[in-house]
């Protein structure tokens, strides 16, 4: 993601149903009822800048019964994003924002998960009771990291019902540029330290990280080559040690969170623009190999952005088809969740058009928070594959025509802008071109 200042150019979202295990409510009688927490989360998406939770009354409302049609995670971060500095200054709280966010959540169903990024300027060489968004992605000094733990636990005992913490976002001000590499050794000093005092808060809380960016480069391009290799390119070394230092010195972990995009670090495709989303299944299939933790993908990038962020290159139709192809890769991984990053947009005169990629039309306008087609794909798809479900790739016969089936649902999505014909379930199906069809194999 690239901030500027306190808004976020990108958007975000995640995915899990309510029904997941580690899901909690806040009833009107009392504290969380507890729910025994889990690490297989589902599918979701990530509060970010501009959010359901403000704008027009009409609006708000109808985002809010969007959520609440088909509840999942919502994932939010403990300081920008939508949220303001949680402590302005050592031992002064505030939590406005996070409280407002936190009740839509319980409003609209959803299980909460907290990103604990970003700290407080204090923690990172800025004066106490100021705030300046342009330091946003700076890390706190080492000797603050046992500060920003405790403030992880405060928020945790804040929010009993919240039970999964991911630690840090894309190890934001962890490059040591005089190395060339990732510092994972600070990194995992401050994970361990907030593992440690969540778990102290709840032993129950479900903790993990690292939250590091899968980048990759296009065949042909030997910048950090390493063994982590497919059609789509390989994926930095300097990740994968970063990587392999959390995975061995990392206090311990209920999940694995990473991220990344189909193209390569310098927005190139590798076959193509579908294809490349391969790197997904077999980077995921790594991952568990390696790590044997549950994964989740923190966030995922199909469509190159322009210099301001945006995403506007594509029709929905197309964007929507490769962003159920990533889904479908993901699965064949073996993800049990992923975060969809909301680009939501606090933009005048709304409609699907001014928010490529959006869930629903921006809640500033009386007439936005309409549902819009990517929220219809993310919503079914965590329906229709909750975390037990494991879903495969499915021959369709057809190389333009992708499928993924848990053996009662299916969904095909044809690759190509022409029609193409495939036999799912007995029977002959006619997918349109950059289609996205769901199957009921027990018809």
């Amino acid at each position: 993601m690239i901030v500027a200042g306190a808004v976020v150019l990108g958007v975000g979202l995640l995915f899990v149903l309510w029904s997941a295990p580690g899901g909690g409510q806040r009833d009107a009688k009392g504290p969380a009822r507890e729910r025994a927490a889990g690490p297989a989360v589902g599918w979701g998406f990530t509060h970010t800048q501009f959010s359901a939770d403000r704008g027009a009354d009409a609006a708000v409302e109808r985002a809010a019964r969007v959520l609440a049609g088909q509840p999942m995670a919502q994932n939010q971060h403990l300081m920008g994003w939508g949220a303001g500095n949680p402590e302005p200054s050592p031992g002064r709280y505030d939590f406005d924002d996070l409280d407002r966010r936190m009740a839509l959540i319980r409003r609209t169903g959803g299980t909460p998960v907290l990103t604990l990024c970003c700290a407080p300027d204090w923690m990172k060489g800025g004066t106490p009771g100021r705030t300046d968004w342009s330091r946003l992605e700076k890390a706190p000094e080492p000797d603050h990291y046992p500060d920003f733990a405790a403030l992880a636990g405060k928020v945790a005992r804040r929010y009993p019902e919240i039970r999964h913490f991911v630690v840090w976002n894309e190890f934001k001000g962890f490059f040591d540029d005089g190395k060339g590499r990732w510092d994972a050794e600070d990194y995992t000093r401050l994970y361990n330290l907030v593992y440690q005092e969540l778990k102290k808060v709840n032993p129950h809380n479900q903790v993990g990280g690292p939250y590091l960016v899968m980048d990759s480069y296009v065949p042909g391009d030997d910048r950090y080559p390493s063994a982590l290799k497919g059609t789509w390119g390989h994926v930095d070394q300097r990740t994968l040690d970063a990587f392999a230092y959390w995975n061995r010195h990392k206090a311990g972990a209920d999940f694995l969170v990473v991220d990344g995009s189909s193209y390569s670090k310098d927005d190139r495709y590798a076959p193509g623009v579908f294809t490349a989303a391969r790197k997904f299944a077999e980077v995921g299939q790594w991952l568990r190999r390696t790590s044997g933790l549950p994964l989740w993908w923190a966030e995922w990038y199909v469509e190159v952005a322009d210099e301001q962020g945006g995403r506007r290159g594509w029709s929905e139709r197309e964007r929507v088809a490769a962003q159920a192809t990533a889904l479908i890769e993901m699965a064949e991984g073996g993800a049990s969740g992923g975060f969809y990053w909301n680009p939501e947009r606090d933009g005048k005169g709304q409609g699907g058009k001014a928010c490529p990629g959006c869930l629903w039309s921006s809640t500033e306008s009386a007439d936005g928070g309409r549902e819009l087609p990517m929220w219809t794909l993310l919503a079914r798809f965590s329906r229709a594959f909750p975390p037990d479900a494991h879903p495969r790739e499915m021959a369709t016969g057809s190389n333009h025509v992708l499928g993924l089936s848990d053996g009662r649902t299916a969904l095909l999505v044809n690759t190509a802008d022409r029609p193409g014909a495939v036999r799912v379930g007995g029977k002959e199906r006619v997918v349109d071109g950059y289609g996205v069809v769901w199957v009921s194999l027990a018809e």
